[in-house]
């Protein structure tokens, strides 16, 4: 055992009113402690001198504590806090130091820093719960984390989807069974470590970091205790790149053990995001506290050594308030001293100006300088602190700051609020603040994403259902999935599925999952027929579907998941597709049994017209010769016969008689000979025709007709264009409307004759235009028919526009007349281009 230890001889501590409430308000928990040493001369204790406020709290011992700490802290000696600060004491040289403290009735996390000044050495130190919380925040916590155990259950129900739980911005990784097993870790997780291989490896294997961090240990205790872990602000050193060289790394540790059906712990669900710069920001401003209080123990030396001059002691305060504050200035933390019940800025340090640029604060009371503070309830606590005297405590103020230019900027503050007093009188507030907006802001992200992906989950336009362990017990089901099964979700979530839908078990769907269950194998079904609750009677739906195994990270099958599509109107209506092709099938048979008789028909018709054309020629041909012979005979006869015989009177009549049958017979001989030659009018081949000069042509022939009826005949055909057609055919269809035109002219007036010819994009169209009689519709209809003549006092067969209209038509174009009586008529002709 070592001999007890001797303090050295110092003087008493005691700090000065401005060093005092400085200590006070300061978050960080500071101790002055004093060298104690054996009566060989060795360092072997420490004996505490001061403690402040956060210090008291964190430890329960008053300001000026008795004893040492071999009697108040017997732990530090094993646990390498000792040794800590005696290296720092002796060496002179500042250090930090972190430890996980389980002793002394603590069960905190602590970050230690150290600094000898003189004959003292000062010490710092903070942790996870060293600050006391009022009964509103409490009850806050308590909400927080009732909603965070909220988001926990919410997280099981959907933890299976790991397309959702990939995309999440911040690491997360689940683990099963007591080793940690790996069964999960997004892309962030991933992206953090890029060269190591998570799935299917322990914890300690694929982070062996974890065990000197005491993580590991944390993972047996939430996972033994079913208690969640928030740790926070943990340090580790991490070789990220497989260098071998390690960096720092702080985080924010959230652990939350994972239940099967029957409420057992089987997994763990990791959620951390990084807060290193946070912590290196807040180190250096405990860096800057530790030379701020460096400069307070000398100040202190100075102050005491320095007694009985007190103008000189006064003149010295005001230099180092002055330090103070250049001190304060290199602080990142937000510090300002208000004074007065209107709270009037009294200092303010750059990082808190930096927060409301542009404007003046100094001699400003905070409602005039900082209006916005007076809605969001600033001033109010600040009152209640200035009349009440108790710090008060902020964590994470939303406050809505408006800019010199742009929007205004929505930040969230932790903070303290210190009372500041004079002579025992409170005249002023101090505070001490962080700007949390970035850790406030990514966290409500990280909630909204959780909100946006639920409705993904729940919005999504297939229908989606689990099932857990061989009892098939329904452990996510999404509404589309709900609608489609006919339940509710109540009706259905936690329940085995064939008791839930229990008219699916006799129509083979317990068959399939078995089979997926037994083989581990997905199982496919494309349409397949199911009878629902919701179906009506005598009503079948159709379904695809995929059932598809869920392995763990032991490859145990664990789950099966549904993928369906409704597709009962799909099957519907391609069955009504089938039944109309199939009666659409019987009727083709019946219309390809009636073309059958119709070409058959055809056929015979045409032999028919074959026939009779045939018939037409010979007749024509045949006849020629004996109306010939008789018209011969007749002549004979009249000079046969004297001339009083002639005169006679029933001779000359029945003479008469035969000349007029004669000539009708001739005539008619004449028509069918023109019906003849029109049935192989078609046989012409097409030619490319200048239709300018195939009507020139006709004009000439018909000239000496034009001259006696005093024609006046106009065309407008461009010289160059071309007709396909068959020149004899063309030559007649122009001939036939030319002479008509002059043929039916108005006895009262001279005729006009006017052709035109142009162009289109399919066509070739020809007009014939006159000014002679015209026609009524009921002859227009019948114009175009079989010896058809509409005017008897001029010669004609009645089948020149029968012949032309069959010549355009075989020739693939159109002819149409239009006319009114009295008024002429126009023919227009299309030839095909």
């Amino acid at each position: 055992m070592s001999a007890p230890a001797t303090p050295i001889a110092t003087p008493y501590f005691e700090p000065d009113p401005l060093l005092h409430d400085l200590l006070a308000v300061s978050l960080t928990a500071i101790n002055l402690l004093r060298p104690c040493y054996s009566p060989a001369g060795e360092l072997n204790d420490f004996a505490p001198e001061y403690f402040n406020s956060a210090a008291q709290r964190m430890t329960g011992l008053p300001e000026r504590p008795v004893g040492t700490a071999r009697t108040l802290f017997p732990a530090i000696f094993g646990n390498g806090i000792f040794a800590f600060y005696r290296q720092v004491f002796e060496t002179g040289e500042p250090d930090q130091f972190q430890l996980y403290y389980q002793a002394d009735g603590l069960d905190n996390y602590f970050h230690i820093a150290a600094r000898r000044s003189g004959d003292w050495l000062w010490v710092s130190f903070t942790d996870t719960a060293d600050q006391s919380r009022t009964g509103a925040e409490n009850a806050l916590r308590q909400t927080q984390a009732a909603e965070v155990a909220a988001r926990a259950e919410a997280e099981l129900q959907r933890q299976r989807f790991h397309e959702v739980l990939m995309q999440l911005p911040a690491p997360v990784a689940v683990y099963h069974g007591p080793a940690h097993t790996y069964q999960f870790v997004n892309m962030r997780y991933q992206h953090i470590f890029p060269l190591r291989s998570f799935a299917g490896r322990p914890f300690r294997d694929a982070m062996p970091e974890s065990v000197g961090l005491g993580v590991a240990a944390l993972f047996d205790q939430v996972y033994q205790s079913g208690v969640p872990f928030y740790g926070h602000e943990l340090e580790g050193w991490f070789d990220f790149d497989g260098t071998g060289e390690r960096r720092q790394l702080f985080f924010n540790l959230y652990l939350h053990p994972l239940r099967n059906a029957q409420g057992v712990v089987d997994g763990l669900l990791d959620f951390a995001y990084d807060v290193t710069e946070q912590v290196l920001a807040r180190r250096q401003l405990q860096q800057l506290n530790q030379e701020l209080e460096t400069r307070v123990a000398e100040r202190s030396e100075t102050a005491l050594a320095l007694q009985a001059d007190v103008l000189a002691a006064a003149q010295r305060q005001v230099a180092e308030r002055e330090s103070f504050y250049q001190v304060f200035e290199q602080t990142p933390a937000a510090i300002c001293i208000q004074r007065g019940p209107e709270h009037r800025y009294e200092y303010a340090n750059q990082a808190y100006r930096d927060f409301f640029p542009g404007r003046p604060l100094l001699g400003q009371p905070v409602a005039e300088a900082l209006p916005e503070t007076v809605d969001s309830g600033v001033v109010a606590l600040l009152d209640r602190v200035y009349q009440t005297g108790e710090p008060y405590e902020g964590i994470e103020l939303p406050l809505l700051i408006a800019q010199p230019q742009g929007p205004p900027r929505q930040m969230y503050f932790t903070f303290t609020y210190q009372p500041y007093r004079e002579n025992g009188e409170i005249v002023g507030i101090s505070t001490f603040a962080y700007n949390v907006a970035e850790q406030v802001l990514a966290r409500h992200e990280r909630e909204a994403q959780q909100r946006r992906l639920q409705a993904i989950f729940e919005q999504a336009p297939v229908a989606i259902f689990v099932l857990h362990g061989p009892n098939y017990i329904l452990d996510v089901v999404n509404p589309f999935m709900s609608e489609v099964l006919g339940r509710t979700p109540d009706e259905l979530l936690g329940q085995p599925y064939f008791e839930a839908m229990p008219e699916l078990a006799s129509q083979g769907y317990a068959a399939f999952m078995d089979q997926v269950w037994h083989t581990g194998q997905p199982f496919t079904a494309r349409e397949q027929p199911a009878k629902l609750k919701r179906h009506q009677a005598g009503e079948t739906g159709y379904f695809t579907f995929v059932y598809q195994p869920l392995f763990d990270a032991q490859g145990q099958l664990t789950d099966i998941m549904c993928v369906a599509l409704d597709e009962t109107e799909q099957v519907r209506a391609r069955q009504q597709v089938q039944s109309l092709n199939e009666e659409l099938a019987a009727i083709n048979e019946e219309l390809m049994a009636t073309n059958e008789e119709l070409n058959e028909s055809n056929t015979r018709l045409m032999r028919t017209n074959v026939d009779l054309d045939t018939f037409v020629y010979t007749a024509s041909h045949d006849l020629k010769a004996p109306i010939t012979n008789i018209e011969s005979i007749v002549l004979a006869l009249r000079s046969t016969l004297p001339p009083a015989v002639q005169q006679d009177e029933v001779v000359n009549h029945l003479l008469g008689l035969l000349d007029t049958t004669v000539t009708r017979f001739q005539f008619t001989i004449g028509q069918l000979t023109d019906i003849s030659r029109l049935q192989l009018a078609h046989a012409g081949p097409a030619e490319p025709v200048l239709l300018a000069q195939a009507i020139e042509n006709v004009r000439l022939d018909l000239a000496p007709n034009m001259v006696a009826a005093n024609t006046q005949l106009t065309v407008e055909v461009p010289a160059e264009l071309v007709v396909s057609f068959s020149p004899a055919n063309l030559r007649s269809i122009v001939y036939n409307l030319l002479s008509n035109a002059i043929k039916y002219r108005a006895p009262n007036r001279p005729p006009q004759v006017l052709i035109r010819a142009e162009q289109t994009t399919s066509a070739v169209v020809l007009s014939v235009h006159d000014n002679g009689l015209g026609m009524s519709e009921v002859q227009q209809r019948q114009l175009f028919g079989l010896f058809q003549r509409l005017h008897t006092h001029v010669e004609g067969t009645g089948v020149g526009l029968y012949i032309s209209k069959r010549l355009v038509e075989n020739g693939g174009g159109t002819i149409a007349v239009q006319s009114q009586v009295d008024a002429g008529a126009t023919f227009t002709v299309t030839f095909p281009a």
